[in-house]
């Protein structure tokens, strides 16, 4: 199906103008959406289409505006509850027996909703399902609350649904403050405390590069030099289950030596001990015998 254009965007950038824009457009009957409707689906009529979602853009308007206490744009609301409502027209089907506005009102709202999370806080405030619920209800139960008591978290996620541990670590991000990671140049004071005073991250030192390398270059003459003290055919059977890919079976290696496959373990197991004897003291090297 083809996709819908956006119909109306902020005519020079007016939020009053273009609200007085799309209040203009009439409303549609109940016959005149469900037959706009049947013409888009039946084939793919995109006039169809713009005429059902230039109808609606003032609910859009109408529901954006009871997010207004999240510190963003309303234009930017009413857009993306404008994709809200294209994405209800394309999926729109007249023969379920409910108005277009009661089925868009979903997706206007989960495209509102995302945009708020995407864009509240540059940290996350809500990832998983409960989490979600509790940002947008608890933020209108606080305007009551406040603070909340230990009854009244309770009560919250009774009514919610959702664990009390939700609620309160819920109402803690809530009431938490982004904080800059550099700290305000400045504040001295407020440097020392910034996460840039104690996030360093050392991994790509030089220095840690070229020591880590001496370490591992160390362990493989190690292990090298424990493994050439084992016998012939217990060498060849840690180095094909061990070291080399695609590794060997027991079962494989049974067939090789024309023993039995408890036998090859057996041998496995021995020469992983002698190895341990060796290597006393890098006890990591060496995988866990199976």
């Amino acid at each position: 199906m083809s996709s819908i254009a956006v119909p109306v965007t902020l005519p020079g950038g007016s939020l009053d103008s273009y609200i007085q824009r799309v209040i203009s457009f009439p409303m549609l009957s109940a016959t005149e959406e469900r037959e706009l409707a049947e013409r888009f689906r039946r084939d793919e009529d995109l006039d169809a289409a713009r005429q059902l979602v230039l109808a609606h853009l003032r609910f859009v308007v109408r529901v954006a505006a009871g997010y207004g206490g999240y510190g963003l744009a309303q234009s930017d609301l009413i857009q993306e509850g404008n994709i809200g409502l294209m994405k209800a027209v394309k999926r729109f089907d007249p023969d379920m027996g409910v108005r277009l506005v009661s089925f868009a009102v979903h997706w206007i709202r989960a495209e509102i909703h995302e945009f708020i999370l995407r864009n509240w806080r540059i940290v996350k405030v809500a990832t998983t399902k409960a989490q979600r619920k509790l940002f947008f209800n608890l933020r209108r139960a606080k305007k009551r609350l406040g603070w909340m008591n230990s009854g009244e978290v309770r009560a919250v996620a009774l009514d919610l649904g959702v664990s009390v541990r939700d609620v309160v670590e819920m109402e803690q991000r809530l009431n938490a403050h982004d904080a800059t990671f550099d700290g305000a140049p400045e504040d001295d004071e407020d440097c020392v405390f910034a996460p840039a005073s104690y996030l360093e991250d050392y991994r790509y030192e030089p220095q840690a590069l070229v020591a880590e390398a001496q370490v591992e270059a160390m362990q493989q003459q190690r292990l090298q030099a424990g493994i050439a003290t084992l016998d012939e055919r217990s060498r060849d059977i840690i180095e094909a289950r061990w070291l080399t890919e695609p590794k060997a079976t027991l079962q494989d290696l049974a067939e090789r030596y024309g023993v039995s496959a408890e036998r090859i373990r057996q041998i496995e197991q021995g020469a992983f001990k002698r190895l341990r004897n060796s290597l006393a003291d890098e006890p990591a090297l060496l995988p866990a015998p199976a």
